[in-house]
């Protein structure tokens, strides 16, 4: 059972987007522009709702901000979890979950966030593709009977990823 209150507001939002299809969302023109050359245009424009940037760079920084706070959130889900988790197994394969996700949230993102900052947009790419394959591995870590409590997390991990990813191209471009 999860712990109580885990999930942040927009954790919950963004899960509800990908788990049901909902008509497109109105937005500004540059959201709505960049949001359709995504994968994922819905999660792009409620992720990136309500935002002023006038910028592709900006929005491809403020994604990459959302990347951050995500994978934070769901590493402190681990480790709550692994308080809680009474089989040894279970609490060894989120223990391996927690080692993939630390590095992502204490150096590399933040890291790739900086590089965004500086315009060194091949970095951040490499960093928020090599996040998305953490998240995988994170993933296949649990098998058999050990079905993992984070395969929507991993998912929406993925998934901002991808978005993230397609913003920075078209950031890179211009």
């Amino acid at each position: 059972m999860p712990p109580k209150g885990s999930f942040s507001s927009l954790s919950i939002i963004i899960i509800l987007v990908l788990s049901s299809s909902i008509p497109s969302i109105q937005c500004g023109d540059l959201i709505d522009q960049i949001c359709k050359k995504t994968p994922f245009y819905d999660l792009c424009v409620l992720s990136l709702q309500p935002n002023t940037a006038t910028d592709v760079k900006t929005l491809a920084s403020t994604m990459a901000n959302l990347v951050l706070s995500n994978a934070t959130d769901t590493l402190n889900y681990i480790q709550q979890l692994i308080k809680q988790a009474p089989d040894p197994d279970q609490q060894r394969l989120l223990a391996d979950c927690a080692e993939v996700y630390i590095p992502v949230v204490k150096y590399n993102l933040p890291q790739a966030i900086n590089a965004l900052l500086r315009g060194r947009f091949g970095f951040a790419k490499y960093v928020i593709s090599d996040t998305r394959k953490q998240a995988d591995q994170c993933e296949k870590g649990f098998s058999g009977s050990n079905k993992s409590p984070l395969t929507d997390r991993n998912k929406l991990l993925g998934n901002l990823c991808d978005v993230a990813l397609a913003i920075l191209n078209l950031a890179g471009k211009r």
